[in-house]
Parts: structure tokens; sequence; C-alpha cells
């Protein structure tokens, strides 16, 4: 398939700026790929489509604060670094993204907080964007870390155009986050209340978690008409010892595994025995999954609603199938079901 086959029109009203006031009350489209039918409903219903003992795979990494604003030495430019990842925390490296890059070179040093009791010194450029910044503070690692997340802010997605909101530090977070690490939330999971996740745990739905520290690759577009030469950036993942237990379990009993979100479906993925079953993994992958492609673990999925010829689009038509995604995905816009991170999401059973 070519990118071509990914490109749609997307009423710039349907983009989502703001969530559903009640997580679970946001819209939901159900797929069932062996009636090809479709069914309209909310999120909160989606507990009606799983049996005890069925499993949700969710991914449990934790947004940071990655977008700081300092400013220049000597110019005084503003300048917004955000923060991809950390290369060496006893040095206090990191990969970072400045704009406007074009004012940041070797050598400059950026002035962080209005005491600018935060320095960073750029000792290397990466891509076109993307410097090597070495943060020089006097404290511990701790204290450092400390200051890194009151200085950020929450890093909204870019086609949001609204200033960030306190409750945006919330909103952007799903409510079983726990391992730091991610510049972006893992969206599918955003829908999850507290609630519905006490009534499926009382139905008898079994929960495994993975982390996968979502990156800016994630969201970064295809710019290859021929998919197989995109290559995806790299992001850090864990699957440990308990969920390899209950998924591999559920996988033996042919029941639902179902993968919250692209990025468990990614993680999965990477991880794959030669029996198709799951193996425990700690590393890196830049697994990329489009049309044609054989799922090995999770035979259902929950995702939110993606842009035109995204990376994310290509593996839910893989998992879905081509003809019935665009169907979908025709229905969702004739429908104004809303898109994006804070938009409507889709159960593909």
């Amino acid at each position: 398939m070519k990118l071509s086959h990914f490109n749609f029109d997307l009423p710039p009203e349907l983009l989502a700026e703001y969530p559903a006031e009640n997580r679970d009350e946001a819209r939901l489209m159900v797929l069932n790929r062996k009636d090809q039918t479709i069914e309209h409903k909310q999120f909160k219903d989606l507990i009606d489509y799983f049996e005890p003992q069925d499993v949700m795979v969710l991914n449990n990494t934790k947004v940071f604060p990655a977008r700081l604003f300092g400013n220049k030495e000597k110019t005084g430019a503003r300048i917004e670094v955000f923060l991809l990842r950390e290369l060496n925390a006893e040095t206090r490296l990191w990969d970072v993204l400045v704009d406007p890059a074009r004012k940041i070179r070797i050598g400059n040093k950026l002035y962080f907080g209005e005491d600018e009791s935060l320095v960073a010194e750029v000792i290397d450029n990466t891509t076109s964007r993307g410097r090597t910044l070495r943060f020089l503070y006097d404290g511990s690692y701790e204290e450092f870390r400390n200051k890194l997340t009151e200085l950020g802010e929450t890093p909204l997605p870019k086609y949001i155009k609204r200033e960030v909101q306190p409750e945006d530090k919330d909103r952007y977070q799903t409510i079983y986050a726990k391992s730091e690490g991610a510049v972006a939330a893992p969206t599918a999971g955003l829908h999850f209340s507290k609630h519905l996740l006490k009534r499926l745990e009382i139905k008898g739905i079994d929960f495994a978690e993975v982390t996968l520290h979502v990156g800016l690759g994630t969201f970064s577009p295809v710019e290859v008409e021929d998919l197989s030469k995109h290559k995806m950036d790299s992001e850090e993942a864990y699957i440990e010892g308990p969920a390899v237990n209950t998924i591999n379990k559920a996988i033996q009993e042919k029941r639902k595994v179902c993968a919250v979100g692209t990025t468990v479906m990614r993680s999965l993925e990477s991880s794959v025995s030669s029996n198709r079953t799951l193996n425990e993994f700690q590393g890196w992958t830049n697994k990329f999954i489009f049309p044609p492609y054989d799922f090995s673990i999770a035979n259902c999925m929950i995702t939110n609603f993606h842009t035109p010829k995204s990376t994310l689009l290509m593996m839910v038509s893989a998992f879905a199938g081509h003809d019935f995604m665009k169907k979908a995905y025709a229905e969702a816009v004739k429908e104004k079901y809303k898109f994006y991170t804070y938009g409507d999401a889709m159960l593909i059973l």
C-alpha cells in the first residue's frame, strides 16, 4: 500500500481541543470485523463487549512536562525547548527540539526561570531542529528533575491552538499513568475513568500493564509514498513477567486480548515468540505496522480517530482491514465524531 491510500479530508471543526466533560462519555464507534458492522455507543458501553478473564492491556507511561521556555544569552530571545529524551542522567545531557532553531548554535547558553536558576549549554546539532543540551544546575539529580517539572508545561499537540490550561496537566494523563518518560499521552487510555475501571474489574476483566514511552516520532509525518521506506523513531518499551503471564494465559484460553491504543499494539508486536505468544521485553522499538500485517497477540483494539497519512492510521487499517477502516472514517466524519488527542474512540473487535 502507498501513502496516498491513507489520505482523507478532515473538516477542521472535528479536531477536539477539549475532552468530553466526563472521560468515559466520549462517543465510541464499535467495529465488528467478522460481521462488518458499525455501532454508535458511548465509551463506558465498552464493558458490554467483554467477558470475565478477557484482558485489557494498558500503557502505564506518564507524560512529563516536556515543554520549556528559556531566553538566549546576550540577546534574550525567547526560545522554546522540547525535551525529547534524557541521554545521560549524570552529566544531565538531553536530546531536545528548539524553536526557532536557526538562532540556536553550538556553544549558546539558554536561561530558564525568572531567577535563571537553570541554565543549558548547546553542545551538538542533531537534526534541523534537534540539539543536544547539557543542563547546568546546582543541586542533586532529584532537585534538578523537580526543577524541570516546576518550569515545564504540559506538551499539548501542535494542532491544539489554544493556550495550555492548568487542567491540562490532569486531562493529558491517563488515570493509571505511573512510569514517567513520555512526551505525549497514549490517547486511547484518556477515555478511562476510575469508575469505569472499577466496573470492568468487578465484571472480572483482567488488566495487564506495559510501558512504552511515547516520543514525538509517533506523530512524525510519513513523507515517502513507498511505506516500506519510512523509518520510525525508536521508543523505549518494557513488558514484564506478570503482564506476559496474564496475556499468554488469555491467548491460550482463546479470550479477548484488547490493546488499549496503538502504543500498546506496537509494544506487544515488538516482542512475539516463534509460537506467537508474548515475551518479556526491555529496550527500544522502532516497529512500524502497516498493511498487510498479521497480528500475533491482541485480537481487539481501542484507539482514537487519527490524522490522515499518519502511522497510527496505517496500523488501524492493518488491524481493521483497509476498506472497513475507510468506511468507518467516512461515517465518523458524517456523524461528526471528534478526532485526535481529546477526540472520540473506536473499539475494533
